[in-house]
């Protein structure tokens, strides 16, 4: 079977719907079907050292936290076609740190730039137009326009295959623009983060069009009824943080 001749399935309320065996689709399919429907997805833009303390920067879309306790943040780090490691995966392992850099709407044409597979010595932050600031406790810089910044020390790499590797990191240090957290009650402000997200094929999302959804306790899932909502659409201003 290939992504060509799905398998038909129907659903008991009648709605139609298309399976596929992923044991069947090559990885290119497979990887299709995830990045179109997995979304949206953060965006790290990653800074890390060579052994000589060259800086690469380079975006990373299969990329989430996965721990508070430790903190640990994941990066799916994809070879290269020759099946060698891509800078980042090269310095992770050579230097034990890297730094997830979130990405904005003001900043995402500069990490399109980052993104662009330039000859190895080049310095993507330059050519991109972002500013390195000294990291505090890992040798990495972290980007001086980035709303939020995480210093990592590497945790762990898991080997899953032939094309690509995860690596954990241990959040041990993170930079916030001054507008973007309340330093009392440690709220992150959702409109002043501006944090854009990674859709299928070339496209991205903002994260303006924001609503709340509180997770209901029994008794008010049964006062409210299966019909019933506790959506609340929230318009995102800058400043105006929610508590």
């Amino acid at each position: 079977m290939t992504a060509d001749s799905p398998t038909p399935t129907g659903a008991p309320d009648g709605t139609d719907s298309v399976s596929f065996d992923f044991a069947a689709l090559g990885p290119r399919e497979r990887y299709k079907l995830l990045i179109g429907a997995v979304v949206p997805r953060p965006i790290a833009l990653v800074t890390s050292i060579d052994t000589e303390g060259r800086v690469n920067a380079a975006p990373f879309s299969f990329f989430n936290c996965l721990s508070a306790d430790p903190a640990i943040l994941a990066l799916g780090v994809e070879f290269r076609a020759d099946g060698r490691h891509k800078d980042t995966g090269f310095n992770v392992r050579a230097t034990q740190a890297f730094t997830v850099n979130i990405v904005s709407d003001a900043i995402v044409e500069a990490m399109n730039v980052c993104a662009v597979p330039f000859d190895p010595g080049v310095d993507e932050l330059r050519e991109a137009g972002l500013t390195a600031m000294p990291g505090t406790k890992v040798p990495c810089p972290w980007i001086a326009q980035s709303p939020a910044a995480f210093e990592c020390r590497h945790h762990v790499t898991l080997s899953i295959g032939r094309s690509r590797e995860i690596i954990l990191g241990e959040v041990v240090w993170a930079h916030f623009r001054a507008d973007v957290v309340d330093p009392g009650n440690l709220h992150v402000d959702p409109a002043a983060l501006d944090a854009v997200g990674r859709m299928g094929g070339q496209g991205y999302a903002g994260t303006r069009d924001y609503f709340d959804l509180p997770t209901m306790s029994v008794a008010r899932w049964r006062e409210l009824g299966r019909a019933g909502s506790v959506r609340e659409s929230v318009r995102l201003t800058p400043g105006l943080r929610k508590r």
